[in-house]
C-alpha cells in the first residue's frame, strides 16, 4: 500500500499552541527558563592546584557541597590553575571552605589565588543580538523566497521558522530541570534557523515543480502539497535521521556543556521536520485559497 501524506494542519497547530500555551503560563507563574551563570552573572574563584588536575575531581568535590551548575575552566601556563564560576545563590564562604577540604585529599599542594564578582556574560545584549538575528533571517528568507517562489511561500515559511523557534523555546522551559540556558543556547537557536528554512525550501521547491506538471495543475493545492509532501518525505527522513544519529551521539558521550547544546539542538531539528512536512505547505495552500476567494468576493462585488 502506498503511503500518502494527509492534511493535519488544524491537529498539528493545536498541539503546537497547546505546548506554546504550557510553557507560558509557567513563565508567568514563575516556573521559567533555568538560565545559567552566563546569564546571572556570579562569583569567581581561582585556585592554584600545585599539578596537573583532572576537571571531573574539581566536578565531584562541588557536587559533593550541593553545586552542578558551576562552570569550570582550566587557566595558567601549564594548566595547573582551576577557574570556577558558581552562582550569587551559593553561600560562598561555606562552599569554599568545604571545596578546599575536598581537593585538598586528591591535591595537597592546592593554594587559593583569588575571588572576585563577575556580571552576567551573556544578558540583555546577546539576547538583543540572538532576537535582532532572527528578525533579520526572517525577513531576508521571506524576500528570498518570495522572489524565487510567491510571497505567500515566504509568508509561510517565515510562519514555520517562528514555530520551531517557539517550540525549542517552549521545551526549554517545559524541561528546565533538564536544559540550563547558557550562550552555547544561542548558537544552537541560531543554528535551528539555518535547518529549519532549508527543509521548508526542499518541499516549496517539489510543490512550485508539481504545480506545473501537466496532469497535476488540476488537482487542488491541498492536494498538490500532500503530493509533494509524500515526494519529499524519504529525502527528508534520511537528512534528519543522519542529522539527529550525530547529534544524540554527542548529547550521549559528551560533557555537560555539550548536553546543554545538543539537547536544544534535537528539540529544533525534530520541530523544523515536524513543521516542514505538516505544517508549512498548508499554510501556503491556505493563504493562497484565501487569496483566490478574497479575488472572487472582489470581482463579484
Amino acid at each position: 500500500m502506498k503511503f500518502e501524506m494527509k492534511n493535519h494542519l488544524k491537529p498539528c497547530a493545536t498541539v503546537s499552541i497547546a505546548i506554546m500555551v504550557i510553557a507560558l503560563v509557567m513563565t508567568l507563574t514563575g516556573h521559567g527558563m533555568n538560565l545559567g551563570i552566563d546569564f546571572t552573572g556570579g562569583t569567581l574563584m581561582t585556585y592554584n592546584m600545585g599539578a596537573q588536575f583532572e576537571v571531573a575531581d574539581i566536578e565531584a568535590a562541588l557536587a559533593s557541597s550541593g553545586v552542578t551548575d558551576a562552570q569550570i575552566a582550566k587557566t595558567g601556563e601549564e594548566n595547573t590553575q582551576v577557574q570556577i564560576r558558581i552562582s550569587d545563590k551559593e553561600n560562598t564562604d561555606d562552599l569554599r571552605d568545604a571545596l578546599e577540604t575536598a581537593l585538598a585529599e586528591t591535591y595537597p599542594d592546592i593554594a587559593y589565588v583569588d575571588i572576585s564578582r563577575v556580571g552576567a556574560v551573556a544578558g540583555r545584549d546577546l539576547i538583543s543580538n540572538a532576537v535582532k538575528s532572527v528578525a533579520l533571517a526572517s525577513i531576508l528568507m521571506l524576500l528570498y523566497i518570495a522572489v524565487r517562489f510567491d510571497f505567500y511561500s515566504g509568508l509561510a515559511a517565515v510562519i514555520g521558522l517562528v514555530h520551531d523557534v517557539a517550540i525549542m523555546l517552549s521545551f526549554v522551559v517545559i524541561f528546565s530541570s533538564l536544559i540550563r540556558v547558557e550562550t552555547t543556547f544561542i548558537a544552537a537557536l541560531l543554528t535551528i534557523v539555518g535547518y529549519s528554512i532549508n527543509n521548508t525550501i526542499i518541499i516549496f521547491d517539489r510543490i512550485r515543480e508539481n504545480s506545473h506538471k501537466a496532469g497535476v495543475r488540476s488537482k487542488t493545492r491541498e492536494e498538490i502539497v500532500n503530493l509533494s509532501v509524500t515526494e519529499s518525505l524519504p529525502r527528508t527522513l534520511n537528512t534528519t535521521i543522519t542529522t539527529l544519529l550525530t547529534i544524540v551521539t554527542l548529547y550521549v558521550l559528551g560533557v555537560d556543556s555539550i548536553k546543554q547544546f545538543a539537547l536544544p539542538l534535537i528539540v529544533g531539528i525534530l520541530a523544523g521536520t515536524y513543521s516542514a512536512n505538516l505544517i508549512n505547505g498548508y499554510v501556503w495552500a491556505a493563504l493562497m485559497d484565501l487569496r483566490t476567494a478574497r479575488r472572487k468576493a472582489k470581482a463579484k462585488a
